[in-house]
Parts: structure tokens; sequence; C-alpha cells
């Protein structure tokens, strides 16, 4: 009797045990079970760290994370998840649910609308976000991106005015003195036509690479914004600032539209509020970075000179006109642009 007493005990005690044990797991499988069931938006861009752009990324997470329980941020900076330009076809994919891309990842789809990779044809940062953001043309342009690319533009945002730096210094007045010169530019169609507008012989290169490439020779310049050169330490391998301004560069944040749709009103509230405090964010670090980007670039021993823009604004113009991009631009859209 006393040995089955014992034994009645142990089993009470271990069942007892696994009961509290099974408690105890209970949370931390319901945490689990939590954070798996979360909706994971992915972020691709070849932006680094420094960039207004990344800090922007964060401070994205930052909201949407604060706002959203259900919602978790992943940014993946210097194009570590897809290279850039590929961003588009990933979310199509459903590899991907945001990339950071420009009117010239759309243009490779929507053919007309290379009219907004035209050199000279915004104005500056307010231009930027009228055309857009805030109007019919904007409307227009999101609604073709999302029936014909199946992404969501959610927002825009000031990437910089985009300008000339070279390897080593030269004289350069007009297009003509950039003749023969190997201008780094991404890989599309359209960037590599921006740079033989601009008179250069276009070389496309991943920005990652951009560096070594400039301190090796490979190529002998790049057209980017100040702000840009700054973050990649530009001046370090290089001699000279030219001030072209022939781009003010948007870029659009950009989702997949299974994800966007498969989100709750409450969630897409959270995003989108999110998506425009990021741009602000971004747009007022560009802007001060460029206020004093030409006194930091001459402190780090860059020459920093001004072309005859209205040359290189007549002739970019030109090029463009004169070219078979033009033949497809809608017809009076460069008016409605132009009137905002």
């Amino acid at each position: 009797m006393k040995d089955s007493k014992q034994n009645i005990q142990s089993i009470t005690r271990r069942t007892l045990l696994a009961v509290s044990g099974a408690a105890l797991a209970a949370p931390a499988l319901s945490r689990v079970a939590f954070a798996q069931d979360k909706k994971v938006i992915r972020i691709s861009t070849p932006a680094a760290n420094e960039e207004w752009q990344a800090k922007g990324l964060m401070k994205f997470k930052e909201q949407v994370e604060a706002n959203a329980p259900s919602l978790e941020v992943q940014v993946h900076l210097n194009a570590t998840l897809f290279d850039q330009g590929t961003e588009v076809a990933a979310m199509q994919r459903n590899n991907l649910e945001v990339g950071m891309i420009s009117p010239q990842d759309v243009a490779s789809y929507i053919p007309e609308y290379s009219i907004f990779t035209a050199g000279y044809l915004l104005r500056d940062a307010a231009h930027l976000h009228k055309v857009f953001d805030n109007s019919d043309v904007a409307t227009e342009y999101r609604g073709r991106v999302s029936s014909e690319m199946d992404v969501t533009i959610l927002g825009s945002q000031y990437l910089g005015t985009r300008h000339v730096i070279l390897r080593q210094a030269k004289d350069v007045k007009t297009p003509e003195d950039l003749a023969g010169l190997k201008l780094r530019v991404p890989g599309s169609d359209t960037w590599q036509f921006l740079g033989r507008a601009l008179g250069a012989n276009p070389t496309p290169i991943a920005f990652d690479e951009v560096y070594l490439a400039l301190s090796t020779g490979t190529v002998d310049g790049l057209e980017n914004p100040i702000a840009d050169m700054l973050a990649a330490k530009f001046y370090e391998v290089s001699e000279q600032l030219v001030l072209t301004a022939h781009m003010v560069a948007p870029l659009f944040f950009a989702m997949s539209n299974s994800f966007w749709n498969g989100l709750t009103d409450e969630e897409k509230k959270v995003v989108s509020d999110a998506v425009a405090a990021q741009a602000t964010f971004v747009d007022e670090g560009t802007m001060a970075t460029e206020a004093e980007g030409t006194s930091l670039l001459e402190s780090n021993g860059l020459k920093v000179t001004t072309p005859d823009l209205e040359a290189f604004r007549k002739h970019v113009q030109g090029v463009y006109l004169e070219s078979d991009y033009a033949k497809e631009w809608p017809e009076g859209l460069i008016d409605r642009i132009n009137a905002l």
C-alpha cells in the first residue's frame, strides 16, 4: 500500500508539472504564432544607410510598427535583396512587397511615360510633388502604373537635383565638353539616353560599384544628386562637380498590388501616413544637405563649377524632342506638366 501511495503521488506530481509546463508554454507559443501571423513588408533599395532615403525608410519602419502591430517592416539596403532595376518584376512575382522605383523604371513598362525621364522637365521639389502627387497628371500616372505594372505608387519623394561629378577636372561649359567621357548611369535605356543627351558616353554600372569604378578609371564620372555624392564619399575619388542641374529626381514608394489589396483599411491608413511622413523627412533632409552641399564638397577638395546652363538645357531638350521617345509622348502632356 505504501508503494502504491508513492506511485500515486509521483504520477500526480508529474501530471501537475506537465500541466504547469503546458500553461507556461502557451504564452510563448501564442507569441510565436502571433509573430508568424504578421504581414511582413520587405523593402528593397540600392541606398546606403548614410543616405536620406535609407534614413527615411527606417522612420517608415518605426512609425508603421508602432501603429500597426500586425505589420512588420524589413528594410534591405545596398541592393542586398534585389538589384537596382529588378524591383518591379520582383513585386509582380510577389517576391517583394515594396520597391523604391524611378520614372525610368516605369518607362520600361509604359514607353510613352519616357516623357517623365527627360532632362530639364521638372523645376524643383514643389513642382515634382504637384506632378506626381497632387494633380490630374498624378492620378492618370498612378492609375496606369497600377493597371499595367501591378504595383501601387503610394508616394513620391525628392531624391535631389542631379549634377555631373568628374574623376579628373575639366573645363566644362557645354555638352560638347563631355564628349567621349565615360559617364556612369544606371542600366535602363532611358538612363543611357540621358547620358548621351548630356553629351557623354553612358556606361551602365551598379551604384554599389561606382566608387571603385571611379578610383580605377573604369568611368570618368557620373551624374548624381549632391546628397548621394556626399553619402557615398565620391569626393574621395573625384576632382570636380559640374552643376548641370539636368534633372530634378523623384523616387516612388511602390507596393505590390496584391499585398496592398490584402491590407485592412486600418493598415492602409497607417502605411499611407508613414509613407507621407517618410517623404517629408527625405525631402527636408535632402534639401538641407543640398543647401550646404557644394561648400561641403569644396571643403573636401572638389572644384565646383557652373557651366552654360542654357546651352545644356537647349541641347538636352532638343535631343529628347527629336528622339523616337518623343514620338510616343501623349499629346499635350508636356504642356500640362509645364502648367502645374
